[in-house]
């Protein structure tokens, strides 16, 4: 096995998150990205300060403000991560924003109060924990809100988990045996921490990548909601379209009469992306909002539903007959998105929720149908399922 030097493997490492985070940024701001993107950029240029920071001091441990910055571009960097995700989720940001700050902060005062005797490992401990908290809530939100529906985030939750888990021992090791121990140079030592390093910044920027890759696809057309007004191809906001069903649905149990909502979901455009190109997904998008227009009763209420589908809302007899009128649709989407390509077949599902003459609460059947639409989503037999919910019956 070949021993490498400290300031080969700083320069190692350097040369892979420099390498890594240009690439990231580059794509930020040719995307335009305003999101989540920009604060993982912010997060991927403190990793190469750090790195570069790093390397000047390996290359000359007399220059001990490579220290100061390094440690705090660290702490930054591993926060803008945890921030990131929280961006992603659409929680708020002032007080963690001020958390990463602070840490930040005090990793770089930590390394300035012990002063040129501090050595390499000043304020290390400091540093050691701030990167295992932030990591551990990285990993943490990752898997939770909007980001814990995308797959891809398990990757993401992976990185941050095991950097926090290293950082753990890191910390421990350092306590109980010391810096210089013999036990913290072969496990947790500077070649474990670089090593760690390169793999963990890879995994990271390809997944943060295809993460916002994936949701710039999926708040396409086919997911952006528009203000309160009815879009120019027939497709009301979501918040508009719950407002009027309600109106519906009130009206219709006054009169005795019945209310199918139907959910019609293609839940994986983002594989579709993945594998065909965001444009293929697009036109996917484009085809399956002008396809339920287009097929749907004239006087029936389209509306966008999160960022997987469509609602629509129509007056129907009998349980037959709201199967009827969604089966039409279903055939026609079927038949539209042939015309897009011969190669992507998407897997559609659609589901029924049917109002009862003593009415029923726009959440629920909006429940109900999305429900009916997983399931015929992930049936072999039907694509088109009727849904059902105690105190609900279906005429």
């Amino acid at each position: 096995m070949i021993a490498l030097d400290q300031v080969t493997l700083s320069v190692a490492t350097a040369l892979v998150v420099v390498v890594a985070g240009v690439h990231f940024i580059v794509e930020t701001f040719a995307r335009r990205d305003e999101g989540a993107g920009r604060v993982w950029s912010v997060g991927y240029l403190s990793a190469m300060l750090t790195t570069l920071a790093y390397m000047v001091w390996a290359a000359n441990p007399q220059v001990t403000w490579g220290v100061v910055i390094g440690n705090g571009t660290f702490v930054a960097g591993t926060g803008c991560m945890w921030l990131g995700c929280r961006r992603f989720n659409g929680r708020r940001m002032t007080v963690s924003t001020l958390a990463v700050a602070v840490a930040a902060c005090g990793a770089t005062a930590c390394v300035l109060a012990a002063g040129p005797q501090g050595g390499a490992w000043a304020g290390a401990l400091w540093m050691f924990v701030c990167l295992m908290v932030f990591a551990a809530l990285g990993s943490v939100e990752a898997l939770r809100g909007e980001m814990g529906g995308y797959r891809t985030a398990w990757g993401l939750a992976a990185v941050l988990g095991l950097q926090a888990v290293f950082y753990v021992g890191r910390t421990i090791v350092a306590i109980i045996w010391g810096f210089d121990s013999p036990v913290f140079e072969i496990g947790f030592g500077t070649a474990v921490a670089s090593v760690l390093t390169v793999i963990l910044t890879i995994v990271a920027v390809i997944v943060t990548s295809v993460l916002r890759a994936d949701r710039a696809v999926e708040r396409g057309r086919l997911l952006a909601s528009s203000p309160s007004v009815l879009g120019a191809d027939g497709v009301l906001p979501h918040g508009s379209f719950l407002r009027l069903l309600g109106q519906t649905l009130a009206r219709a149990s006054d009169r005795g009469e019945h209310v199918a909502v139907v959910s019609v979901r293609i839940d994986d455009l983002a594989q579709i992306a993945s594998a065909f190109g965001a444009e293929t997904a697009r036109a996917v998008g484009d085809m399956t909002r002008h396809s339920v227009v287009h097929n749907v009763h004239p006087l029936a209420l389209v509306g966008e539903d999160g960022t997987t589908g469509l609602l629509f809302a129509v007056r129907v007899l009998s349980e037959p007959d709201a199967r009827r009128q969604a089966t039409a649709v279903y055939r026609g989407l079927v038949d539209d998105l042939g015309a897009v390509s011969d190669v992507v077949v998407p897997v559609v599902g659609v589901g029924i929720g049917i109002s009862g003459a003593e009415g029923v609460k726009t959440t629920g059947i909006i429940a109900i149908a999305r429900d009916a639409a997983r399931r015929a989503a992930d049936s072999v037999g039907t694509s088109v399922l009727v849904g059902s919910a105690p105190g609900v019956t279906a005429p």
